[in-house]
């Protein structure tokens, strides 16, 4: 048995809590994972008995708050050298972020383009490793989240009264490049002439009204950080497919976000604008998708723009179909998504990966 020891929030900036409930989901044989969050009481632990021993750095963007903070960056660097001669490791952790984000080192997150410094700068002076979310991260947290919460959806397909009102929900907060395009293209066809849908970031912002927006935000107030991994029914009973907006649309890379564990856990059927082959990397994870009962090549193109096109088409074909019938031939599929997304054992899984990379960077560095 290999013992593992986290420090995991070197600088007490982060949500160390949150990082230990992910650590907590492992099921790794033969290893243990202790861990604390205060630097000031690693003189209580006997250090030199764990095979590893790792420091994580918090690296989220709320923390651009420090930049230039000279005592910051000093004790820091102070820190890092005495960990360092004590054998530790270190995680630059920013599982929130995708390595897009993460490799530009800034995100055009509002209209008049102001870019978000992502800190602490690198630290030169030792390896680290850098934890982006991939496809373990958004799945625990939104796990945890609503692991215990009793929702009510409800998606009557049977007799003759099907009473959703609109077709797609679509959801979009800041205006990345692929988003804007996928929107003015699915404006200009028509498609959302029935639909849900936002667009936060533009200097105009586009709104759901309070019906369905979370019961506890005025829609002027939102978004707030935090809010984006809360649900409320309604939006998802009154609409027929989530044409999920995700973070990125590269082809290096399956990023997935709360955007997809949403219409999941609402058994919604879904359409993804995401990374290359992220369909494909969702039903390698166990979940199903829609290809038996509609076109999703889409997920197929890597191109950025052939994919928008493939998939305005295809939303633009759906709009005009009757949905009954898909519903209720998908009933055991979303059940099937519902029961998977719930199963601890499955997403232990998958975030036993995410610590497999952490071992194997002590390992061979």
């Amino acid at each position: 048995m290999q013992r593992n020891f986290f420090l995991t929030d070197l600088m007490k900036t982060g949500e160390h809590q949150t990082y230990e409930q992910f650590l907590n989901t492992h099921s790794l044989p033969n290893q243990t994972i202790e861990y604390t969050g205060e630097y000031y009481t690693l003189h209580t632990y006997d250090l030199d008995s764990y095979d590893r021993r790792f420091a994580l750095i918090d690296r989220r963007i709320h923390n651009d708050r420090l930049v230039g903070n000279s005592e910051y960056s000093s004790e820091l660097t102070k820190r890092v050298k005495l960990l360092h001669s004590q054998g530790f490791k270190f995680i630059l952790a920013t599982p929130w972020e995708s390595v897009e984000n993460i490799k530009t080192s800034s995100f055009i997150d509002n209209p008049n383009g102001d870019k978000k410094i992502l800190i602490p700068e690198r630290i030169d002076e030792v390896q680290t490793f850098e934890w982006t979310g991939g496809t373990s991260w958004f799945w625990s947290y939104m796990y945890e989240k609503h692991k215990d919460n009793k929702f009510k959806f409800t998606h009557d397909h049977f007799g003759s009264y099907w009473y959703k009102k609109h077709d797609f929900l679509y959801l979009n907060k800041h205006p990345r490049e692929h988003r804007v395009k996928l929107y003015n293209k699915l404006l200009k066809e028509g498609v959302l002439s029935n639909s849900l849908y936002t667009f936060l970031g533009l200097k105009k912002p586009v709104r759901l009204t309070q019906e369905y927006e979370l019961p506890w935000v005025k829609p002027e107030n939102y978004p707030k950080w935090g809010l984006d991994q809360d649900i409320t029914e309604q939006p998802y009973i009154d609409t027929v497919c989530s044409v999920v907006s995700e973070t990125n649309d590269n082809d290096y890379e399956v990023f997935m976000t709360e955007k997809i564990w949403k219409p999941i856990i609402a058994q919604h059927v879904f359409i993804v604008h995401g990374n290359h082959l992220y369909l494909q990397k969702l039903r390698e994870m166990g979940f199903k998708t829609f290809g038996d009962y509609f076109n999703e090549s889409y997920d197929l193109e890597n191109d950025g723009d052939k994919k928008i096109e493939a998939i305005s088409s295809l939303c633009k074909d759906r709009k005009n179909k009757d949905w009954k019938d898909l519903y209720l031939q998908t009933i055991a599929l979303r059940q099937h998504n519902y029961d998977t997304f719930f199963n601890r054992e499955k997403l232990s899984a998958e975030v036993n990966k995410t610590i497999i990379n952490f071992l194997d960077f002590f390992d061979n560095n």
